[in-house]
């Protein structure tokens, strides 16, 4: 197999993992209308990129509908297919200037933009999902409006650094990660942790916080776990090929 044909394989795999995480996301009604976005890097700096084309429902999302772009390319933004400027102002930042996010998901999945109203939408770690992410979540109190201009792309870069989790204040939720699988457990676990949370807060009682030594231990006790994430994707995926399996066209 030469380069080129490898590229091509492996840019084919990464838009079916991503059309699928687009059809799950739906599956768990992490959706928002025909709006919010999730992309991949295909080259090795980051710059190049997929991402879901503007204003299409993520229930019909298929592999070949991903739009190829190029963070470094200022004229983007002037293609016929041009994508929504809100998209391209976090993810085209984000994966310019930061090469280790090679996944971005920004979504309002509904626990996780509940917490986002929150005055302080800490992810408190009282069991063991919310403990997950301690010393893992990135907040940006920040929020400017609709994120479609540079400086407010570059300020959600910024704060986002290399957590996997940024929770945007009055605004919804940013998953970083290395692959596809990571990212959507990442989600999933962080959308289940901010439901915990809110219930806990709903009952008015005192929390169990974990002490920081516990919490800590905890973090790093799910690191091994890894592995989980890819076994419950591809889980997942199984069921989209048997229901669904038009997502690879």
């Amino acid at each position: 197999m030469t380069i080129a044909e490898a590229q091509t394989r492996n840019e084919q795999e990464l838009r079916e993992d991503l059309a699928a995480a687009f059809r799950l996301a739906v599956k768990f009604g992490w959706h928002e209308s025909v709006g919010n976005h999730f992309s991949v890097a295909v080259s090795d700096d980051g710059s190049k990129f997929l991402m879901n084309p503007k204003w299409r429902h993520f229930s019909e999302i298929k592999a070949s509908d991903l739009l190829l772009l190029d963070a470094k390319d200022d004229a983007v933004m002037e293609r016929e297919d041009a994508p929504d400027p809100s998209a391209w102002c976090i993810h085209g930042t984000v994966h310019r200037t930061n090469p280790a996010a090679r996944v971005l998901f920004h979504c309002h999945a509904p626990n996780a933009t509940a917490l986002a109203t929150l005055q302080d939408p800490t992810l408190k770690p009282i069991d063991l999902n919310t403990a997950r992410f301690y010393g893992k979540v990135a907040i940006d109190l920040g929020f400017g409006g609709m994120a479609d201009e540079a400086e407010e792309g570059r300020r959600i870069a910024e704060t986002l650094g290399n957590k996997p989790i940024l929770v945007m204040g009055n605004h919804g939720v940013s998953v970083a990660a290395a692959t596809v699988a990571e990212a959507f457990e990442h989600l999933y676990f962080f959308e289940r942790a901010a439901e915990t949370l809110l219930k806990a807060y709903s009952t008015g009682q005192p929390l169990a916080v974990m002490s920081d030594n516990l919490a800590a231990k905890t973090a790093a006790e799910w690191e091994p776990y890894v592995g989980m994430g890819y076994a419950h994707f591809a889980h997942l995926r199984r069921e989209l090929d048997a229901t669904q399996p038009d997502y690879k066209d």
